[in-house]
């Protein structure tokens, strides 16, 4: 008999509170460990395997393309960097794209893009309207456009020239925008992932659409986690009726392969020019291919209406059984971007999960986060209900 192998990084930086097991396979919706444990994947590597693991038609592609070319730069034409964002254009009715590595990057240069704008139009100082309990991702710009203290806490003086407002409150944004002739942007989730799985609402979004209209602002939308047909639309932001005017894009895009995107408007389109902004790795033509297969599989096996009817079961499933506990304050989301949150802090549920062979995380720390793949079938959907469940009820028993 094999020994067991215990999980270790002590050559890694200690910058993740780890679960102690190593993944070795996947295939499907499942995933197995080192020493050959199986775990159904309710996680999707934080809603980034679109595709789930091994995908019969995505790995044949991605070898063909590593066999070809892997990077280039972007001294060079990259035709894969024209096919996608010709694809992401017409499915948001947007205008061009800029192509990086993460959602993070997305997220910077969506920064940059409003604050040119503003300097372009004679702003000496311009000020972006974010969120509280957003999340935009951690390098000092997008760390201070997110809104978690503990994120904030050790890496001041912050950036300054966002202003923070309550989600779903459109006289709060008026008000706390009122006089100031130096606001450019609004920046926002449509459903914040690490801040809890809080939706905007949909005439929020209207509200805000047209706010933006009329005071001639960015609307930016960062779509990096509820984004890529998650949500049973190509774009959370679509249920709503609105287009934005800059729209980063990671994650589910190239279902595993790193890769970031932010997709512009007419009104935003233009205003990075040669100088303002680049990549190195950005665009290369390994991603890029990620990301054309993974669109293209999509549509042909219909993974948008997949994300919207097992999305529904699950949810459906989640409200009956757990939905009335108390200690259970709700149960939300949509699509396959679903969170349950508890009335007491639940982080122990990550570790007692994997013990149970079930992969999720924990969000806002009393929000328990469910981002599996889109090929997630309604039986595998039961028995995250199934595993899920039990560790619920004892958590709240203690």
């Amino acid at each position: 008999m094999t020994a067991f192998i215990e999980a270790a990084s002590p050559h890694v930086m200690n910058t993740y509170g780890r679960v102690p097991i190593a993944l070795e396979r996947g295939q499907g919706c499942r995933v197995w460990d080192v020493n050959g444990k199986q775990y159904l994947d309710a996680l999707g590597g934080i809603a980034v395997n679109t595709l789930g693991h091994n995908h019969a038609k995505l790995v044949p592609a991605l070898q063909d393309q590593i066999a070809k070319l892997i990077h280039t730069s972007n001294y060079y034409h990259v035709p894969g960097q024209e096919k996608l964002a010709a694809k992401l254009v017409e499915l948001t009715g947007m205008s061009n794209v800029f192509f990086c590595n993460s959602g993070l990057e997305a997220n910077e240069a969506a920064i940059k893009i409003a604050r040119k704008f503003g300097v372009d139009k004679g702003i000496a100082k311009p000020e972006i309207v974010v969120y509280e309990k957003a999340f935009h991702g951690r390098s000092i710009a997008t760390m201070s456009a997110t809104g978690n203290p503990k994120i904030h806490s050790g890496f001041g003086p912050l950036v300054d020239g966002f202003i923070r407002v309550p989600l779903n409150d459109i006289e709060a944004i008026k008000k706390a925008t009122e006089g100031n002739p130096n606001v450019v942007a609004v920046f926002f989730e449509t459903i914040q992932g690490e801040g809890g799985i809080n939706p905007m609402r949909i005439e929020y979004l209207q509200q805000l659409r047209k706010l933006c209209d009329e005071r001639g602002w960015l609307m930016m939308i960062d779509e990096v986690q509820c984004g890529m047909g998650r949500t049973g639309k190509w774009f959370a932001h679509q249920w709503a009726g609105i287009t934005p005017d800059v729209m980063p894009l990671a994650k589910g895009l190239g279902s595993g392969v790193p890769i970031g995107a932010v997709v512009a408007g007419p009104k935003a389109a233009n205003v990075l020019q040669p100088g303002n902004h680049g990549t190195t790795f950005g665009g290369n033509p390994l991603a890029m291919r990620a990301g054309v297969e993974t669109v293209r599989i999509m549509e042909e096996d219909g993974l948008l209406a997949n994300a919207a009817a097992v999305g529904a079961h699950l949810k459906a499933a989640l409200e009956r059984e757990l939905g009335g506990l108390p200690g259970v304050k709700e149960v939300r989301g949509q699509g396959l971007m679903l969170g349950v949150e508890l009335a007491k802090p639940c982080g122990v549920l990550v570790g007692r999960a994997a013990e149970a062979g079930l992969l999720i995380s924990v969000t806002a720390e009393s929000v328990i986060r469910i981002v599996p793949p889109l090929i997630l079938t309604t039986a595998e959907a039961d028995e995250i209900v199934a595993l899920l469940t039990p560790l619920v009820k004892a958590l709240l028993a203690e």
